[in-house]
């Protein structure tokens, strides 16, 4: 397959290598910013993610293709760890699109940084993977992500986007609250 032909380097999918590596980066160092400052920067950054990732090639992944994974349960505990942390009180909100709160009575908690982190573990496996340079290889990772992104982590992530944008423009409170800090 020629080069311009091979979905692993069309421009969509060049354009979400970037932001995936971004947004990796972004919740990599989400410790060292400001709560409005993180909140203020997800909240422009997620839907990006969205787009470049809705907009990837239709590839069906191959089923027997066995790829490995760099996002340990120990990174993505700690980087859950450290988002909850920041977001504080703010990371549980309630989660009504959830397919099991139409057999429930009771509201279903559901955490952004849970979500965010889920995000990562995609993305960030994604971005281990392309790196490699291996066309095969980076090929099955862009249609793993793709799948991965329809099926699980796009609604993940509009989820968060959903609780991030009520924090950043729904609590007045949260503007003048020192947590908050908008470092002007």
């Amino acid at each position: 397959m020629r080069k311009e032909q091979n979905p692993v380097y069309a421009p969509v999918t060049l354009e979400f290598v970037t932001v995936a590596l971004e947004y990796c980066s972004f919740i990599e160092k989400a410790n060292e910013l400001s709560l409005y400052q993180f909140v203020d920067k997800a909240t422009k950054l997620l839907p990006l993610l969205y787009l470049k990732a809705a907009l990837l090639p239709m590839i069906e992944p191959d089923e027997e293709a066995i790829l490995e994974t760099t996002v340990t349960e120990a990174l993505y505990d700690g980087l859950r760890a450290r988002l909850a942390s920041l977001l504080g009180e703010r990371d549980v909100y309630l989660n009504t699109f959830q397919e099991d709160m139409r057999y429930s009575e009771t509201p279903i908690a559901a955490a952004i940084s849970e979500d965010l982190a889920d995000v990562f573990q995609d993305t960030g496996d994604f971005i281990a993977l392309f790196r490699q340079g291996n066309e095969i290889v980076m090929r099955e990772a862009l249609a793993l992500c793709g799948h991965n992104f329809r099926q699980y982590w796009g609604e993940r992530l509009l989820n968060a986007l959903r609780a991030l944008h009520a924090i950043r423009y729904g609590e007045e409170e949260c503007l003048t609250n020192n947590n908050m800090e908008n470092p002007a």
